[in-house]
């Protein structure tokens, strides 16, 4: 029997799954919790057993103040992953483990009121000039162009573009949330000549494995090399595509506020501006993308 798929990528052996592992994973299905946050509650509760070689069941309020105190001065994670290691913790022994102490002995850091980091048009232009290749280019313009999270972005399928109504449609976002955003004629164009010369299959941005689409991480390391290339000194990160989307449609008066014209991520004057900072990358983009089709 072979150890690969058809598409030649081998098979991942079987993992073992500890019951108390299973039990949470059920606790989190059955509240509906989002993949993405079941992998991260998973992923920290991980990292805590295999801080102390131990089962979590063997752990309790010393070991997780210890941790914490690891987490902050000894790998000085971001408050965020802090954030996300309590809240993972919290629900372990709250919900799955049913400890009544797990609240009061585990607090949660306070959360940094920081701006986020804005860039302006000329600099992301410039990280999509720098984009690695152009899948990620298109990538990039997608989320700039929509206000699209990068999670939202990878999970795009060419059903969910509706070229009739100049929307695209998002199931299930954050929140187990679906919406729209408006699609702009520049994007369609360089959307469909994207497909004109990828042909992806289920996901607009496949990864390696076709069956799966692109990885958040991958997205983001793409823009961390493209802000690196093009010199910038900011922190740039996929969501600062987002960011600037939402910076662009901020009510300039308050006539402006509420209007269903303008919607959070694009009304015509948004997208406009939007269109007019890639029309020139795109061009040279389509023609590159004409010239390897015939060669």
């Amino acid at each position: 029997m072979s150890n690969t798929t058809p598409f030649g990528y081998p098979i991942p052996a079987a993992r073992r799954v500890s019951p108390l592992r299973q039990r949470m994973i059920e606790d989190m299905r059955v509240r509906n919790f989002a993949p993405n946050t079941q992998d991260s509650y998973l992923r920290q509760v991980s990292l805590f057993a295999r801080h102390f070689a131990k089962s979590p069941e063997q752990l309790g309020p010393e070991e997780i103040r210890a941790y914490q105190i690891y987490l902050t001065e000894v790998k000085k994670v971001s408050v965020g992953t802090r954030i996300v290691a309590v809240s993972a913790l919290r629900f372990l022994y709250a919900v799955t483990l049913q400890r009544d102490w797990s609240v009061q002995f585990i607090p949660a850091p306070k959360k940094d009121d920081r701006l986020p980091v804005i860039l302006s048009p000329q600099e992301v232009l410039q990280v999509l000039q720098a984009a690695p290749s152009f899948t990620h280019h298109v990538i990039f313009s997608t989320m700039y162009g929509t206000g699209m999270r990068v999670s939202e972005a990878v999970h795009l399928r060419a059903a969910d573009i509706d070229s009739q109504r100049m929307m695209i449609r998002i199931e299930l976002s954050k929140g187990h949330k679906g919406r729209d955003v408006q699609l702009s004629p520049k994007l369609l164009e360089l959307l469909r000549c994207y497909w004109r010369r990828v042909r992806p299959g289920e996901w607009m941005f496949p990864g390696q494995n076709p069956d799966q689409p692109l990885g958040r991480e991958a997205v983001g390391d793409a823009v961390a090399r493209a802000s690196q290339h093009a010199g910038l000194k900011k922190h740039t990160s996929p969501h600062s595509f987002r960011h600037y989307a939402a910076s662009r449609n901020m009510p300039r008066n308050q006539n402006e506020r509420g209007s269903g014209a303008r919607t959070m991520w694009g009304g015509p004057r948004t997208l406009t501006s939007r269109c007019g900072i890639v029309r020139k990358l795109n061009q040279s983009c389509f023609r590159n993308a004409s010239s390897s089709s015939s060669g």
